[in-house]
């Protein structure tokens, strides 16, 4: 099940962080993609030494905690896409999928003509296409 995702700037300043647990579970969330944004940049500083090559945007599990997993995707314009779930066994074929359909949502939500680039993104339409994005990848995963 997918607890948090997060879009993160290119300077590292939070555009979007939802939460899909319960209210005493969201600081620790954003502790851990705060944390994560440390191993994106050692992945796309050091891109010999943890395997995906610069132009592939999806990079794959960033690190396990006991019970979460933390899985990452970079774009062109070096937006963030951080996603955190419970699920241990994710196929990264689903994560991937998830992240297509995430940065979909997100280059509509950036497209509009009265979003400022680099404020955080507060579309109640790009909210309810996370969350429809985020009950879908729970159902693929089961089945």
């Amino acid at each position: 099940m997918i607890v948090c995702v997060a879009v993160v700037g290119h300077q590292n300043n939070p555009l979007y962080i939802q939460s899909f647990t319960e209210a005493d579970d969201a600081l620790k969330l954003h502790h851990i993609v705060h944390c994560s944004l440390d191993v994106v940049d050692e992945r796309v500083n050091n891109p010999k030494k943890s395997g995906p090559t610069l132009n592939e945007t999806f990079l794959g599990l960033l690190y396990p905690t006991e019970n979460y997993k933390v899985y990452g995707y970079l774009t062109n314009t070096k937006v963030k896409f951080i996603l955190v779930t419970t699920d241990l066994d994710v196929r990264d074929a689903d994560v991937r999928n998830f992240f297509r359909r995430f940065h979909a949502a997100y280059v509509d939500a950036v497209s509009n003509p009265f979003h400022v680039p680099g404020k955080k993104i507060t579309s109640r339409t790009f909210a309810e296409r996370v969350s429809t994005i985020v009950k879908s990848f729970g159902l693929s995963s089961a089945g």
